[in-house]
């Protein structure tokens, strides 16, 4: 069970990595070609409509997910449910642009920029025909890796090479090629899929089974895009120039590229907890839940020591130089640790509540964290007028540390052995080392250039702490140091 696991683990950390490697390279490129104004301008549009994608998608991928891995072997089966899953995303997609659309034309903010809205609305209105999940439910990680990066591979070639000024028109142009990804998707989806289901009337559908479930998970998804992306809406009003919102998103990059790498796991472990925890097998659904979180700490702990201390020089980066990003450095430093309370509160919700079927707890959670976050970033937002960005920063992370002990609290019969053990603080305690090592060697390296600053500090900072990790012998360290072991044997 765990060797099959870890090679999807791996095959998703490998995806996530090279997406992660493709983000460095356009995104810094396009916040210095835009500048601070126009950047900040298209992540406050893109939140907006951010808000619309989750309303039509309506937790539908999650629920799928789970319903469709129960019945992956039995193709009549799967197509009735892929079936009944699109027709009830597809008018809620429509229902979704509708509402939008009306808010579009009654703020007259909004209007100013309806064009660049409708462009980027593209993504959720054809994202309905993409069918993810059902590759995800069917653990094809192998295409869905491959995939990925070609498709983000030729959208990154395609934004450096035809972004090039601060203006209003390479904005738009900007607009169009971040949707490009999606289309290619779609496409290549919808040709790959008629391998797993067939789109010939398969019925009669029962809907209303889906209707409970999927209502939940929506509301939880729509608290989550509150919780998630209230502070860049909010800052964009705070600050009419939105470079507030630049230095936000250059802040937060970094942090959500790391989010991303550990979530992206969820696509492994959601199917997985899910078969176990509906055939009762609790010794294997608990040693997946404390191998999902074993690798979350992994990866964090020392994410945030090591950003933490090149704070200015990854923000200047991200950035590409940019003037205008001044307060970047500090966001950084102070939303650092959500690396690890969000991926942690997001796994708890993905790998525990999901397959049990107790959504629930995560939607009041996020109603209270919502509640939390909105009224801390605008009183903060207005007590830093001057750097409104710093406080809705200081906001969120005070807000994200509170959900994530409330969510250990709701579910301590399931994680918190899996968290709170020895294992866990062997990865704090190389974690340390690795931060005062990381700051020794940028007074060592102050001289160079941030690029290589970054590259010598991770490299020498992996290796302290993956060989304390080995001295301490860390669960997962040694689990594949054992399987080398065996193999050569």
């Amino acid at each position: 069970m765990k060797d099959n696991v870890r090679s999807s683990v791996i095959v998703n950390l490998i995806r996530t990595l090279c997406l992660t490697i493709l983000s460095f390279i356009s995104f810094p490129y396009v916040c210095s070609a835009l500048g601070s104004s126009f950047m900040g301008t298209y992540t406050w549009l893109n939140t907006f409509v951010y808000y619309f994608l989750i309303i039509a998608k309506s937790g539908i991928p999650n629920v799928a997910i789970r319903e469709c891995s129960k019945v992956q072997n039995d193709k009549q089966l799967l197509s009735r449910k892929v079936q009944e899953f699109f027709i009830i995303q597809a008018v809620l997609t429509i229902l979704s642009f509708g509402l939008m659309c009306a808010f579009v034309f009654s703020v007259p903010e909004l209007l100013e920029f309806k064009n660049l809205i409708f462009i980027l609305s593209i993504n959720f209105v054809i994202g309905v025909f993409s069918f993810e999940w059902v590759f995800i439910a069917l653990e094809k990680h192998y295409f869905i890796s491959f995939r990925s990066i070609s498709t983000t591979a030729l959208t990154s070639i395609l934004i450096i090479s035809l972004i090039k000024y601060p203006t209003f028109n390479d904005m738009t142009l900007y607009c169009v090629l971040t949707i490009s990804s999606t289309i290619l998707t779609v496409i290549i989806n919808v040709i790959a899929v008629r391998k797993y289901i067939t789109f010939k009337y398969v019925g009669p559908y029962d809907f209303k089974e889906h209707f409970k479930p999927i209502t939940v998970v929506f509301v939880i998804s729509l608290m989550l895009t509150i919780y998630n992306s209230t502070d860049s809406f909010i800052l964009g009003f705070l600050d009419k120039s939105k470079t507030a919102v630049a230095n936000y998103s250059v802040g937060i990059k970094s942090i959500e590229i790391i989010i991303t790498l550990i979530t992206s796991l969820d696509s492994v472990f959601i199917p997985r907890a899910t078969k176990y925890y509906k055939l009762e097998n609790k010794v294997f659904f608990n040693n997946l839940t404390k191998y999902g979180f074993n690798i979350c700490l992994f990866i964090a702990i020392p994410a945030i020591a090591t950003m933490s201390i090149l704070s200015t020089q990854i923000s200047t980066i991200i950035s590409g130089g940019g003037e205008g990003y001044s307060d970047a450095p500090l966001i950084l430093i102070i939303l650092c640790s959500m690396s690890l309370t969000f991926s942690l509160s997001d796994m708890i919700y993905e790998q525990v509540l999901i397959p049990m079927k107790k959504e629930k707890y995560y939607l009041y959670t996020l109603a209270m964290g919502a509640i939390l976050n909105i009224g801390g970033s605008i009183s903060l937002g207005l007590i830093f007028k001057d750097h409104p960005a710093i406080g809705v920063a200081i906001a969120t992370i005070l807000t994200d540390a509170i959900l994530l002990i409330n969510m250990i609290f709701l579910t301590k019969e399931y994680v918190h052995s899996a968290i709170f053990n020895k294992n866990t603080l062997k990865i704090i305690i190389a974690g340390i080392a690795v931060a005062i090592c990381s700051y020794f060697e940028t007074l060592l390296f102050a001289s160079l250039s941030a690029v290589l600053q970054i590259v010598l500090v991770v490299i020498i900072g992996a290796f302290v702490y993956l060989s304390l990790l080995l001295l301490m012998k860390e669960d997962l360290v040694c689990s594949f140091k054992k399987k080398k072991t065996a193999a050569n044997e």
